[in-house]
């Protein structure tokens, strides 16, 4: 595993971030492994060198926090782990139960700290951009969170470049605490990003830490047009449906296969070394609901890909509008 600093902040970070939307409970979505099958995918990334986990309040609404905490207290030392968690969606029915007020912040952070089980967290994330919510509210808020000793850092996840570089800039005029990271939509299928979000991270020494590098799970070649797919996630993950299954996807899927089979490794590796290629890239935030995929990723991080196989992957990318904001 290779361990890299997070933007130009001094925490570093394993080269792969362990993300756990998976992890929780059935009851929540289909796709999602219930505790006792999501914990060996947790003890096997530390074994494998992980030591970032990502994860989010209404990832299960919560019980994606308890499983991770409590497996994260079983299988390794608190400060040899970098939790990162969000907030943003809604965690109630109630008007103040949702957004980035500083009032649901200041509930929020308090609530992930209690299902997780630890006195901080060391990435506090804002899911999505609040359009009800000043931002300076919002921005306030977290650097108090920060003050008081219940995040480390900050970070921001998919919004407009100008709205993250707005964030930036007020950050800097009023002494706040400013974010360490970006957790956008960014894949070979996605690549929006790269017109100002990427440029914008890299000269102000933000780190991107991706979510959905595969597409999730579209990139490994499995997905069909007449009807999604065999696997759960493919039949039953709505969302995903909404972000890829275009003809233009198909097209960048199956020459990512062809570039895999030419290499004779799995189209999974294939992504993830096209992404970790990116110069802004730090951290890909990766899921997994099988053990092997694990062990597949670590693996990507030794494949470096020729300027022959770039061309191939670029080449049938077509632009997209903006997903993955909401």
């Amino acid at each position: 595993m290779q361990y890299v600093n997070l933007g130009k902040s001094g925490l570093k970070v394993s080269r792969l971030c362990l993300g756990t939307m998976t992890y929780g409970t059935p009851e929540w979505r289909p796709w999602v492994l219930a505790e006792a099958e999501s914990r060996p995918f947790i003890q096997r990334a530390l074994e494998l060198g992980i030591t970032f986990f990502d994860t989010a309040d209404m990832y299960s609404l919560g019980v994606s926090e308890e499983v991770v905490g409590r497996a994260l207290r079983d299988f390794a030392k608190r400060d040899q782990v970098v939790i990162a968690t969000k907030a943003f969606f809604p965690m109630g029915d109630g008007p103040n139960d949702r957004g980035l007020s500083r009032k649901h912040l200041l509930d929020a952070i308090d609530a992930s700290l209690r299902r997780l089980g630890v006195e901080y967290v060391d990435l506090y994330q804002i899911h999505r951009w609040d359009p009800q919510t000043p931002i300076e509210e919002t921005l306030e808020a977290l650097h108090d969170i920060v003050k008081s000793g219940k995040a480390r850092y900050i970070g921001a996840s998919s919004m407009f470049a100008w709205q993250f570089a707005r964030a930036l800039y007020l950050a800097d005029q009023h002494g706040w605490t400013r974010f360490v990271s970006m957790q956008n939509h960014y894949n070979l299928i996605y690549r929006e990003e790269e017109r100002e979000m990427l440029a914008l991270c890299h000269f102000e020494g933000v780190g991107v830490i991706p979510w959905s590098p595969l597409a999730r799970g579209f990139l490994a070649g499995n997905r069909r047009r007449e009807d999604w797919g065999e696997t759960a996630r493919a039949k039953t993950d709505d969302y995903g449906q909404q972000l890829y299954y275009s003809d233009a996807d198909f097209n960048v899927a199956d020459r990512v296969v062809e570039v895999a089979d030419a290499r004779g490794v799995k189209p999974t590796q294939i992504a993830l070394a096209w992404i970790l290629a990116q110069p802004a890239v730090t951290s890909p935030i990766i899921g997994a609901s099988r053990l092997e995929h694990l062990d597949q990723a670590v693996a990507a991080l030794e494949i470096s890909l020729t300027g022959d196989e770039r061309h191939r992957l670029d080449e049938p990318y077509v632009p997209h509008r903006v997903l993955g904001h909401q």
